[in-house]
């Protein structure tokens, strides 16, 4: 794949990815305003966890937006291999700040617990069932909106921005069942939502977290892409069979180290053609490939 090919990719990426989390931010803006509204209007300290939740959900996608920019800067001198591993370093900063609000969410429940006196509590009121059933069906759609182009770039931050929004739209079934416990009867179950709400968080935090660790390790491809990729390589003209494949993930892009067989007779030109075609079909094939190092042993 060519410098001009790869630029475009590079710029395409950075702007779907870029769009997608100012939807993110739009929608969250007004999903936060909301439901804080309908927890203060409707007495629902759910809700108001759930307002929370989903104020964090902007401050996380500004944090991709700027790691995504970062991730698609071209390489320079103190960063040959590129700066992809930044968008790693996003989502470990997304899953933080989800930690800390769930956290936070957890503590204030368990305090209003410890305190009781449920019986003098305020019975939410509808306004907070409505916003309960809005925030599920907005997040649940912004989730399948961002998880599709995250998919379509392989972006780990974008994924992590879309695990961000079910974990939201969990929280808000968790509010919307807290609620409607509290109107039948049962005041302690808008407590015990918000309860529920911040495990939610903490394991979607948790999850964030460890993707991004993963792709900062050097892990390899799987076995399946390296299959694929040996039996791709092993079609090409001239190559009599692979020897050494090795992949590792940096970011969300591959680096691949192969050596092939070759004739043992034919001149050095004749092997670095073979080398020059094996090399470009990868790169054209498997897309995510940002870098190939091809070695040709004789036979």
């Amino acid at each position: 794949m060519d410098n001009e090919n790869k630029n475009a990719l590079r710029e395409n990426f950075e702007k779907t990815a870029t769009r997608v989390s100012a939807v993110s931010i739009a929608g969250n803006t007004v999903l936060s305003l909301l439901k804080l509204f309908a927890g203060v209007i409707a007495h629902s300290g759910a809700m108001i966890s759930d307002a929370v939740h989903s104020a964090s959900d902007v401050f996380s996608s500004i944090i991709v937006i700027v790691g995504v920019k970062i991730s698609a800067k071209v390489s320079d001198r103190h960063h040959p291999y590129g700066h992809e591993r930044f968008e790693c370093v996003a989502a470990i900063v997304l899953s933080v700040v989800l930690l800390i609000s769930g956290l936070f969410i957890g503590h204030e429940a368990i305090d209003r617990i410890r305190e009781g006196n449920f019986e003098d509590m305020a019975v939410p009121g509808v306004l907070a069932l409505a916003a309960a059933v809005i925030s599920i069906i907005s997040k649940e759609a912004m989730y399948h909106y961002t998880r599709y182009y995250a998919k379509r770039l392989d972006s780990g931050a974008l994924m992590a921005d879309a695990w961000h929004h079910r974990s939201d739209a969990l929280s808000s079934v968790g509010a919307l069942i807290g609620i409607a416990g509290a109107r039948m009867g049962y005041p302690i179950m808008d407590t015990v939502a918000s309860l529920v709400i911040c495990v939610f968080i903490i394991k979607a935090a948790y999850d964030i977290f460890m993707d991004a660790v993963e792709k900062m390790v050097d892990r390899s491809c799987s076995e399946e892409t390296e299959r694929e990729m040996i039996k791709c390589i092993s079609e090409q003209e001239g190559v009599r069979g692979v020897d050494l494949i090795q992949t590792r993930i940096f970011g969300n892009r591959i680096y691949v180290d192969l050596e092939i067989r070759a004739d043992g007779n034919i001149t050095l030109t004749e092997s670095h053609e073979i080398a020059h075609r094996v090399h470009n079909i990868i790169e054209e094939k498997f897309t995510q490939v940002k870098h190939i190092m091809v070695h040709v042993n004789p036979d």
